[in-house]
């Protein structure tokens, strides 16, 4: 960020009370939550309405549902807020999935299932996550896209909780939630496993926020580990994920939603954090130092590696390490920009990477939303990274063969094999993969598998964590490859229409009620844009501080997709607070356009607030 630069100029009063009558929710996939009823606005008049535009592959969209849920207990009696699923992954336009996603992540809200994606044009929906506000009359009031927006939001529902009690068009009361009858199973969308030395499994026990020790079987439980209530405390985990095995025999464990590490001693079931203060890591933050003092974003698999444990930071599309010796964590690999890019570790880019495996002096890894395999290894001058199967953040699906074209579809979970090569957990194509280093060839080992997350080596055996069938499943490694059809897909969202040559990008920031811009130290605000193809822009790629930008594209390039992301800072605006509160602002946007000559000449992408 250049220090030079201009500070921006300072937000308009944000425009909240701009009549934009709310379009109706309509989801083929129904509702969720609800006992059965469909909503419409009209039974939802009188309320505070949230929307939530959501899908649940993505990080960001599981970081909303943990921001909403203080909001959505203190002001349940006037506030409702619904979650429409939005699918990215064809995975995620089946129904039973969106179900399952519903009680994973603990959603205790009416969700519409949308997979067609028709609310979300209605609502002219550019990104996951994105909130929007209705207020008790029916009318949009606010729009936010991605995360940090909870505290805007809270303070937004509170004047318009006074505004209509005095009105007289605040209606309290129940809201229309029903929770779904409980299913009793010894695991609950199990996430990662390990083979403890003594021969039993440790699996993480996800939606139960515990650890469960079993048998060799897969199936007698041995013991629970946490209270089973989600919390921070010595008894207590968080949506719990991957899990490595330390040299002296403890475990480490990636506590996902606690933004931490944690370590277990098997022998005395003691847990003691190790890493991470139980805050989200935001763009500013540190990226080193005491591991007890450094906020993490959502590690969700753990390894260890070259001395160190290293640790898939999905939540900000990073891999970190922390070192058991020093006690100190730090950046290991990727910028925090999403997208797949190879190369010198401090310059790659990531895409949630959600799994890890070491084998000698590779470090493979399961990049998620690239549906991609990659690893890291050691060069001459660090560490560099290098992509196996995947291309990017728009194309997946199941094709075996060589690598170069071989499609995944999401995967979560990577396991090295005893002759050097990997399998896959390819977790929305529901199968177990396998990659072969020496012949550049991929092939499927298992299918009819339900969301795999992550697979262990038992002897001869490969145990498989079936997330979604809630229980661990044990295959012989086959000898020949499973035939299957292959297929591909492209993630299908309506392309915008732009029209050739200079095309201004603005991006919309209104400070909440009560905050302004902080440019105590300098610009608040920063805008990085890139393309795919690169070739799209001739003019207008890169960082800069402005919240818009002249953006000229190439004629000869007729369409692609436009990479955004905006960051913007606000602070309480009380010039007799010396430490005022302040939040931070981010999201980021994968636009795909189409140039035509009718198009538009200006993309507007809302960060919070209302486009004029």
């Amino acid at each position: 960020m250049n220090d030079a630069a201009p500070a921006p100029t300072p937000a308009p009063e944000p425009r909240r009370r701009a009549r934009v009558r709310a379009p109706e929710l309509i989801g083929k996939g129904g509702w969720l939550n609800t006992g059965g009823k469909e909503l419409t606005l009209a039974d939802l008049r009188g309320r505070v309405v949230i929307l939530d535009f959501w899908t649940f592959c993505c990080i960001n969209c599981l970081h909303v549902l943990d921001e909403l849920r203080e909001l959505e207990e203190k002001h349940r009696d006037t506030v409702v807020i619904i979650g429409v699923h939005s699918p990215k992954f064809v995975h995620e336009a089946e129904h039973a999935a969106v179900v399952d996603a519903v009680e994973r992540y603990e959603v205790h809200h009416p969700v519409l299932d949308d997979p067609e994606l028709a609310t979300w044009k209605q609502y002219a929906v550019r990104a996951w996550p994105t909130l929007v506000v209705i207020d008790p009359e029916g009318y949009v009031v606010a729009q936010h896209a991605g995360e940090g927006h909870a505290h805007a939001i809270a303070r937004l529902v509170e004047e318009l909780e006074a505004e209509h009690e005095a009105k007289g068009t605040l209606r309290r009361g129940d809201g229309p939630y029903v929770a779904p009858e409980p299913v009793a199973t010894d695991l609950r969308f199990p996430g990662k496993a390990l083979v403890l030395p003594s021969g039993n499994l440790l699996v993480s026990d996800s939606t139960r926020h515990q650890l469960v020790e079993l048998e060799a079987d897969g199936e007698t439980v041995v013991r629970r580990i946490g209270s089973g209530e989600r919390g921070f405390g010595p008894d207590a985990f968080s949506e719990p994920q991957g899990l490595a095995l330390l040299p002296d025999g403890r475990v480490v464990v990636a506590d996902t939603v606690n933004h931490a590490l944690r370590v277990l001693d098997p022998e005395t079931g003691a847990v003691e954090t190790v890493a991470g203060t139980g805050r989200q890591w935001w763009q500013g933050s540190p990226t080193s130092g005491p591991a007890l003092e450094v906020d993490l974003s959502s590690p969700w698999d753990v390894a260890w590696w070259q001395g160190r444990v290293w640790i898939a930071m999905a939540g900000v599309h990073q891999l970190w390490t922390w070192d058991p010796e020093s006690g100190t964590v730090g950046v290991a690999a990727g910028t925090t920009n999403e997208g797949l890019v190879d190369g010198p570790a401090a310059e790659a880019w990531f895409a949630q990477p959600s799994g890890l495996a070491a084998a000698g002096d590779r470090l493979w890894i399961a990049d998620s939303e690239t549906s991609a395999l990659r690893w890291v290894e050691p060069g001459e001058d660090g560490y560099v990274i290098r992509s196996a199967v995947g291309t990017g953040l728009f194309d997946f699906g199941h094709r075996d063969g060589d690598a170069t074209q071989a499609l995944l579809q999401h995967p979560l979970g990577v396991t090295a094999l005893p002759d050097g090569s990997v399998a896959v957990c390819d977790t929305y194509n529901h199968a177990l993969r396998r990659y072969d280093p020496a012949t550049g060839q991929v092939s499927t080992l298992a299918t009819d598998l339900r969301e795999p997350s992550a697979a262990v080596l038992a002897g001869e055996d490969i145990v498989v964590v079936e997330s979604a069938r809630h229980r661990l499943t044990r295959l012989r490694l086959p000898e020949e490859a499973v035939r299957v059809d292959a297929v591909a897909h492209r993630t299908q969202r309506a392309a915008t229409e732009v029209a050739p040559g200079t095309l201004r990008l603005d991006v919309v920031f209104q400070a909440p009620a009560g905050q302004k811009l902080d440019t105590r130290y300098g610009p608040s605000t920063r805008l990085l844009v890139s393309s795919t193809p690169p070739e799209l822009l001739a003019e207008g790629e890169g960082a800069g501080t402005d919240l818009f930008r002249d953006l000229v594209l190439d004629p000869a390039v007729t369409e692609g997709v436009l990479h955004v992301s905006a960051m913007a800072a606000s602070c309480d605006d009380d010039p007799a607070n010396e430490y005022p509160a302040c939040h931070v602002h981010q999201q980021d946007w994968g636009v795909p356009v189409v140039v035509t000559a009718a198009g538009a000449a200006r993309l507007p992408l809302v960060l919070a607030g209302m486009d004029a």
